[in-house]
């Protein structure tokens, strides 16, 4: 059995991701912590995982070398609790953004804060499996992608390199927002409504743009529902554009030995994903204009976070990649 630490337990990331690990077969919930909320039972926060540990605050005196630490806290916290359970010989998964851009000059742009530990920036695995599985296996931090590039990356990757001019137009989810409540995401103002936010200035194009090697425009819009997220893409193929059949056979080809992607015929809905670690991918081709439609679905705190996650730490525990994640 391999301990593994859930920091920042009382969000709804994870609080999931506490609920993955703790029914885990090879896995041991360790320490599950908090801040506000330490000293309360994750049911009492969280009562539709039935976990019953006590978040506690963080004790770095309880973290053994070898042991696993996924750090749910938010951007611009989360970099420095890394860097203390990796000096203590922990191996991390941070699900916060604060090791998703490579380079460290960004991060004052588009996160506000100077990156406290930029040599464990510079070693940090993007932790997208279908694409650096290898090197997520061998990695002492492991950066979760965000739950938008994770549904956009996952529907462009397999066409990287052959298209230009992309567009990205996402939605998800009210749970994408945190547990936090703020008026924007408010019941009164999301429902029977869907609004753009943080247009031309959303902190996850950086990674898009860094993962897919090319320059994009993205929008993220809030819809009113709880769990879910839909990417739909389109670009200009840089040269002919491939026959439909011949587009879903690269991208089968490609998801050949991913077991969470399933390539499918018809766009998908956020339905076919929810509550599982699953992404549904569908290729199109328009065939008036030659471009690219590609849409990607996921569940924005599963595939988009916490599943995900309880992935790399499979992979980073020499694991099968999708145990306990059926």
């Amino acid at each position: 059995m391999s301990t593994v630490h859930v920091i920042g337990a009382a969000g709804f990331t994870g609080a999931q991701l506490a609920a993955l690990v703790d029914a885990h077969p090879h896995f041991s919930l360790g320490q599950v912590t908090a801040r506000a909320d330490a000293g309360r039972r994750l049911v009492d926060v969280a009562p539709e995982y039935r976990v019953d540990a006590v978040l506690q605050e963080l004790d770095l005196d309880g973290v053994g070398a070898g042991d696993f630490a996924a750090v749910c806290y938010p951007h611009a916290e989360a970099a420095q609790a890394v860097g203390e359970l990796v000096d203590r010989g922990a191996r991390v998964v941070d699900v916060s953004a604060d090791h998703r851009l490579r380079d460290a000059a960004l991060y004052p742009e588009w996160y506000g804060f100077d990156h406290p530990r930029p040599d464990l920036l510079a070693e940090a695995v993007y932790g997208l499996p279908e694409i650096n599985r290898d090197a997520i296996a061998a990695a002492r931090v492991v950066a979760n992608p965000g739950c938008y590039p994770t549904a956009s990356l996952l529907a462009l990757l397999p066409v990287k390199g052959r298209v230009v001019d992309i567009v990205i137009d996402a939605k998800s989810g009210v749970s994408g927002a945190g547990r936090t409540p703020t008026p924007d995401v408010h019941y009164s103002s999301v429902a029977d409504s869907v609004r753009a936010y943080k247009v031309l200035a959303h902190r996850h194009t950086p990674e898009i743009a860094q993962e897919i090697g090319a320059d994009v425009v993205f929008t993220p819009h809030l819809v009113p529902v709880d769990r879910g997220l839909l990417a739909s893409c389109y670009a200009r193929f840089d040269g002919d554009a491939p026959h439909p059949d011949d587009l879903r056979q690269q991208y089968v080809d490609f998801y050949a030995d991913a077991p969470f992607v399933e390539v499918i015929g018809q766009p998908p809905g956020m339905r076919a994903v929810q509550r599982n670690n699953y992404a549904q991918v569908c290729p199109m081709v328009d065939q008036a204009t030659g471009r690219l439609i590609a849409f990607g679905v996921i569940d924005n705190i599963m595939k988009g976070a916490a599943g995900q996650a309880v992935q790399n730490l499979n992979l980073m525990a020499g694991r099968p990649e999708d145990e306990g994640l059926r």
